[in-house]
Order: structure tokens, then sequence, then C-alpha cells
């Protein structure tokens, strides 16, 4: 088992910035992948951003350029620093570990919202 605990979420006037950060506990050492991903209203979940153990990276295309994912070992946190926020990038956040043994896990879910 993997429990996930997120904070960093609120609200940001559009061009500003957020870190999000989820931190993980239990079964650390079966953790293969840590990511993000976002849902919106009225649309599906989607993959924002995801690191696996050799901190090799891939992100959506609407958020490269302006997210960066990293990820401390030692602290078996995932963070998603998030720049130039648009109102598109209103969602929210999930934190998603993927495990050696094919399992997902989820965090509550962190609302950002971009908005004047």
């Amino acid at each position: 088992q993997v429990q996930l605990v997120e904070s960093g979420g609120g609200l940001v006037q559009p061009g500003g910035s957020l870190r999000l950060s989820c931190a993980a506990s239990g079964s650390i050492s079966s953790i293969l992948h840590m990511g993000w991903y976002r849902q919106a209203p009225g649309k599906q979940r989607e993959l924002v951003a995801r690191i696996n153990r050799s901190s090799f990276t891939n992100y959506a295309d609407s958020v490269k350029g302006r997210f960066t994912i990293s990820r401390d070992n030692a602290k078996n946190t995932v963070y998603l620093q998030m720049n130039s926020l648009k109102p598109e990038d209103t969602a929210v956040y999930y934190c998603n570990v993927l495990t050696v043994l094919t399992v997902t896990y989820w965090g509550q879910g962190t609302q950002v919202t971009v908005s004047s």
C-alpha cells in the first residue's frame, strides 16, 4: 500500500506560478513512476507530467515549457512547478504513482484555479 498526501493548490492569476507537492508513504520501494494528472469540469482526467526512478520525464504537450516535474527520492516526494499559468490549467490535480506490481494509487486531489 502507498499513501499520497498532496499540497500546494490554490488560486492564482494568469501568468502566475504554483508548486504542487505530493508526499508518499508506505511501500515506497515499490514505486516506479510518480506523476500528476488533472481533471477539469466536464472533461476526462489527463496526464500532466510523469517521472520515473531514473528521473526520465514526459509531459503533456499543453504544459511543455511551462511545467516542471521533479522527484526527491530521499523525501519520497514529487513536485510539480507550474509557471505561466493559464485559465485553461484550472482543474483538480491528482498525484499518481505506479508500483512494480502495476498497481496505481491516487492522491485526494488539490484544486488549482487560474483566474483574474
